[in-house]
């Protein structure tokens, strides 16, 4: 072999080689999804699949290698916000809402009809159990932005209404957040925000549960699971309930990191059921001097 053919044949393997170190390295930042089989809680047969990574995830820039594969929040992120895009029609609707919440070192339920519309951003809660007759409005703008509140028994109910600040200690200490947080879209929104901020980082399952049943309606669950305490993971595990048939949230469930041996404990809990929308509330919805109302 001539000297000449030497070299061009030493430039081809080294072409060669380099070739394979480039695949060696992308398969290795790119590993591919594993659909696992899983059971739906308390459904037999149902299937569910899994996406995960357990390793960061850094931009190209911050690597100087080809981009990872897409975070497995994306795809649940896209899902609730096709839920969003089906409220942009929702001007208004009532509910039922069932919520428990761990607040000061216990759970806090509560039921209640709620009413609320859009614009102005507008809420009115008819309170049952524990403390039926409880009636709470707020509308944005009206009322020196206080909300108006009043027990249906009781001493407290002497008092008669009061109006309070939505960041009131007295308010907060039966809430994990505010009234103004209220309804189906703060409620996506909230998610949203945190799955967005989580996808940044790697230690993340996400598993679907297509076919799961909330009391009558079908409904396909999210849940985001993060395996170990991090300064960034506000949750351990977090769970989004989507009707099938109106493609809107029915719950959302979010638990804090077990203790050593211990179990996830339910941080929050809000279900939504018996939804109606657009059914044309007007202001004397929102008047506390409504005559079916008792502020």
């Amino acid at each position: 072999m001539t000297q000449s053919e030497l070299y061009r044949f030493s430039l081809r393997l080294t072409a060669a080689l380099m070739l394979l170190s480039t695949s060696l390295t992308v398969s290795a930042q790119e590993p591919r999804e594993r659909p696992l089989s899983r059971t739906v809680p308390g459904r037999n047969g149902s299937r569910v699949e899994r996406e995960r990574t357990t390793t960061p995830v850094r931009s190209s820039a911050e690597s100087g290698k080809s981009a990872s594969a897409e975070h497995p929040l994306k795809p649940a992120i896209r899902l609730a916000e096709s839920c969003l895009e089906t409220l942009a029609d929702v001007e208004d609707y009532t509910a039922l809402l069932n919520k428990r919440e761990y607040v000061n070192g216990a759970i806090v339920s509560q039921t209640m009809a709620m009413k609320c519309r859009e614009e102005p951003f507008s809420v009115y809660f008819k309170f049952g159990g524990e403390h039926a007759g409880r009636e709470v409005l707020y509308v944005d703008g009206q009322n020196r932005n206080m909300l108006l509140a009043h027990e249906g028994s009781g001493i407290k109910s002497l008092v008669g209404t009061v109006s309070l600040s939505p960041q009131s200690p007295d308010v907060l200490k039966e809430n994990r957040h505010t009234i103004t947080d209220a309804g189906l879209r703060n409620l996506l929104r909230f998610m949203i925000d945190r799955w967005e901020e989580e996808s940044r980082y790697g230690e993340c399952e996400v598993k679907y549960y297509p076919n799961a049943k909330l009391n009558d309606a079908e409904c396909l669950v999210i849940e985001c699971k993060h395996p170990k305490p991090r300064r960034q993971f506000k949750f351990h595990i977090s769970r989004l309930f989507i009707d099938r048939e109106t493609n809107l949230p029915a719950r959302v469930e979010n638990y804090a990191f077990p203790r050593q041996g211990g179990k996830p404990l339910l941080l929050e809990e809000y279900t939504y059921s018996d939804v109606k929308t657009n059914v044309g509330l007007k202001d004397i919805d929102f008047d506390r001097n409504n005559p079916r109302y008792a502020f």
